[in-house]
């Protein structure tokens, strides 16, 4: 009976190390990334804008919608461009070393690239000293994504 358990932990110790490579937040089992927002639209149109689930594409162990079929082009010729820092947690989260959901209407592009936070109150928090923060959030999301 404790092979079984050992071999059974141990097979969870891979699979959480191979998906853990790719974390990202997803709505629930559906695997949906952004809560169906198009990624490329922040860039391009500088909105939300859901994304039609009849145009969509996998990017690390997540689906995403696109407005249109150029959209989906656009991603599926560059996904780290488009796709949220930090797998679409909060970015703020990560730079204390926690995953946290996110509120879609904290989004910002910086640097040429998307971030999310949990609230406005935590935004405002991640950008007064966004620079460190950014540091601190790459620095620990290696970690993260082992460890999930």
């Amino acid at each position: 009976m404790q092979t079984i358990k050992n071999t059974i932990a141990g097979l969870l110790l891979v699979i959480g190390t191979v998906y853990g490579e790719n974390l990202v937040n997803v709505s629930g089992a559906s695997g949906i990334g952004l809560s169906g927002y198009d990624p490329v639209s922040f860039f391009t149109d500088g909105t939300l804008t859901h994304g039609d689930p009849g145009i969509k594409a996998k990017h690390s162990e997540a689906t995403y919608f696109f407005a249109n079929k150029e959209h989906k082009k656009m991603f599926k010729k560059n996904p780290e461009k488009y796709a949220p820092q930090y797998g679409g947690f909060c970015a703020y989260g990560v730079s204390v070393g926690a995953l946290f959901p996110v509120d879609t209407n904290t989004w910002q592009i910086r640097n040429d690239k998307l971030y999310f936070n949990l609230n406005p109150k935590i935004l405002k928090i991640f950008n007064k000293d966004f620079d460190k923060n950014v540091a601190k959030a790459s620095k620990k999301w290696p970690r993260l994504q082992s460890k999930n």
